[in-house]
């Protein structure tokens, strides 16, 4: 008896110490992209110690990874895409927009140094990432303001991620490709090193689609692409989320002032991704942390384009007031 005793006793100090452990835990999803590495300085300096909260950073490959953490995990905060975010919140889940965070980080990559809009692209082959989804959808609306056809005058050949497509570019299975940074910079300094040199020409910085953006419709050179949201409730959570909010706003402050210093911090968790070639990507995207509320004239500037040539890119119809974090 004393001997079950001290068996269930033993049981429930380890439950006891489990569930403290879960509940001083905080779950932080994003991709290996900009938009996630402020979360992973907040967990170098331990950014939230004195809430007593530990962040763990949560890694998503591909959009389909992501929907899967969105509804079977136990993430609170996502770095997502803002298209995405509306997409989800229009079917119902319990989805809070905080902020946006990344608004220019997508770019043509080219062995032709003589491409200089999109147009000039047309009847060529292009490695594209994450189809009908960012990158693929701001390519495409850009392609149709043009008057031209993304079936029909482009050859475009999807892939799995923009690492993917980078990779396709060195080792020369495709001349072009729309790439996000840091691929873009990566793609770059690898063809400026030996032994890959041997191998691949030299690759050059073609469109800015954030700058054709601006032409094409007017407006500014920027598109409001990715940042933060919080799942579940907030109600119970306001004192962590502005916390976090502040924190990540350090955080991205410093990794824009930093570029050396943080490339080699975000590598050392995210090793597919190359040094040098990240740090010289810092300098190349538009990096602004900017409220979601503050950033709703922009986002329903985007998300009206999309709803009348994509409209299932973000639930389909203009997400709620909802949706936005206050």
């Amino acid at each position: 008896m004393i001997k079950l005793l001290k068996i269930l006793y033993i049981s429930l100090i380890f439950s006891i110490t489990a569930f403290a452990s879960q509940s001083n835990k905080i779950v932080v999803a994003g991709p290996f992209a900009s938009v996630s590495h402020p979360i992973i300085h907040m967990i170098h300096t331990n950014a939230l110690k004195d809430l007593g909260k530990e962040v763990e950073f949560r890694l998503w490959k591909n959009p389909d990874e992501l929907r899967a953490l969105v509804l079977n995990s136990d993430v609170k905060f996502i770095a997502l895409p803002t298209n995405v975010a509306a997409n989800l919140h229009n079917k119902s889940i319990d989805i809070k927009l905080l902020n946006v965070s990344v608004w220019g980080i997508l770019g043509m990559v080219s062995r032709d140094k003589n491409l200089k809009i999109l147009s000039d692209f047309k009847d060529k082959e292009i490695a594209v990432p994450f189809r009908s989804d960012m990158p693929d959808i701001v390519f495409q609306e850009l392609i149709k303001k043009r008057g031209l056809d993304p079936k029909k005058d482009f050859k475009l050949k999807y892939v799995s991620s923009p690492i993917d497509a980078m990779q396709m570019l060195v080792l020369r299975q495709v001349d072009h490709a729309l790439l996000a940074e840091p691929a873009i910079s990566i793609a770059l300094r690898k063809t400026e090193s030996f032994p890959i040199k041997l191998i691949a020409p030299n690759l050059y910085r073609s469109v800015d689609l954030q700058e054709e953006w601006g032409r094409l419709f007017k407006t500014e050179a920027k598109i409001p692409q990715a940042g933060m949201a919080f799942l579940g409730k907030t109600e119970d959570n306001e004192n962590l989320i502005k916390r976090f909010m502040t924190e990540y706003e350090k955080s991205l402050n410093w990794y824009k002032s930093n570029p050396k210093e943080a490339a080699d911090l975000v590598v050392k968790t995210l090793p597919m991704l190359d040094s040098e070639g990240l740090a010289d990507s810092i300098n190349h995207i538009n990096l602004n942390h900017v409220k979601a509320i503050d950033s709703k004239k922009d986002l329903e500037f985007f998300y009206e384009i999309l709803k009348k040539s994509n409209p299932k890119s973000i639930g389909g119809k203009l997400p709620s007031q909802g949706l936005y974090y206050e």
